[in-house]
């Protein structure tokens, strides 16, 4: 018996559910009270597991203060685009990036600086860290380099 793979529509939504959640600094205890579920649904729905029925999806989308649409839009100007979303490649690692602390935190400081060649810098500066196939190798100084207090 396999595990029930969850739609990616679902799946979609419940990211767009817990990146707004991440953005605004609230717990899923938090969301679960103000919407009269239990945070284990929360979980649920932000995995994309159990699916979020219309009369709820309206009630976080209150809470988290945007508009329904605002959890199936991939761009602004155009309408979710379902074909073959569960087959896009690096989909699930793009939605778990957007969704971890780390991810959330980088693209807030980033879309804070208004420099364009700042952020173009930055950008090339995280391309050649990516881009590093073996970290640097760091050589131990010469004994006798090494303070007397700090030697084995």
């Amino acid at each position: 018996m396999s595990a029930k793979v969850p739609n990616p529509i679902d799946a979609y939504v419940g990211s767009r559910v817990r990146m707004r959640r991440l953005m605004l600094g609230m717990s899923q205890e938090r969301l679960a009270d103000q919407i009269g579920v239990t945070f284990q649904q929360v979980q649920k729905y932000e995995k994309g597991t159990n699916r979020i029925g219309a009369s709820r999806l309206q009630a976080i989308a209150s809470v988290l203060a945007v508009p329904v649409a605002f959890f199936f839009q991939q761009d602004n100007t155009q309408p979710l685009a379902t074909d073959g979303l569960g087959a896009i490649s690096g989909l699930e690692d793009l939605s778990d990036f957007l969704t971890s602390k780390e991810g959330l935190s980088l693209n807030k400081a980033f879309m804070k600086i208004n420099d364009p060649s700042v952020r173009q810098s930055v950008l090339m500066l995280i391309k050649s860290l990516a881009n590093t196939s073996e970290p640097p190798l760091v050589r131990a100084p010469p004994a006798a380099e090494i303070p007397f207090g700090l030697r084995n």
